[in-house]
């Protein structure tokens, strides 16, 4: 197979199993951060100690939730007492103002951080500097991902079933473009 083919190559679903090199971003801190325009990305933040209040969670989902639909997608979102996990697509503009996962994660971070320690009155940071974020490649992963996500309440007997959580929303898949 050659590189065109490869690189015009999808995963089963509409994701990219290969990219081009012009398109593909890597950066590496402590962890490896892979940024491919168009691309769905599981990701977990943690705190940095202690646990989140039901009052606080609440303030971590709705920073999630204000730029949904406007700078990234969102599949699926959970609030647990010390983590974050999302299923998330940043929007993709034909200009120059596409929002990197870094940048739509720093305004989740930065936002909530700032409220949450204002209601504490505190100051300093609240979340690990680095989150964890993985390229979905396929159809799979992106089920099982998602089951992940919806599943871990339960795991942590916070509730019996997903729906039961309140720190839990799922807006749904993004909508195909109209053509």
């Amino acid at each position: 197979m050659g590189d065109k083919e490869k690189t015009q190559k999808s995963g089963g679903a509409g994701f990219p199993a290969c990219a081009k090199e012009d398109e593909l971003s890597i950066r590496r801190r402590d962890l490896p951060h892979w940024q491919l325009p168009a691309s769905t990305y599981f990701v977990t933040f943690r705190l940095k100690s202690g646990i989140l209040s039901e009052v606080e969670r609440r303030i971590v989902l709705d920073a999630t939730k204000h730029f949904h639909a406007i700078r990234y997608w969102i599949t699926v979102a959970i609030v647990m007492p010390d983590h974050v996990h999302l299923l998330l697509k940043p929007v993709v503009f034909e200009s120059d103002d596409d929002f990197s996962l870094s940048k739509i994660l720093q305004g989740i971070k930065g936002f909530s951080a700032r409220e949450i320690n204002k209601s504490r009155g505190r100051k300093g940071a609240l979340w690990l500097d680095e989150s964890y974020d993985r390229i979905i490649r396929d159809y799979d992963e992106y089920l099982e991902k998602w089951n992940y996500i919806r599943d871990n309440p339960v795991r942590a007997e916070l509730c019996q079933a997903p729906e039961e959580y309140e720190f839990l929303w799922e807006p749904g898949e993004l909508p195909e473009p109209s053509s």
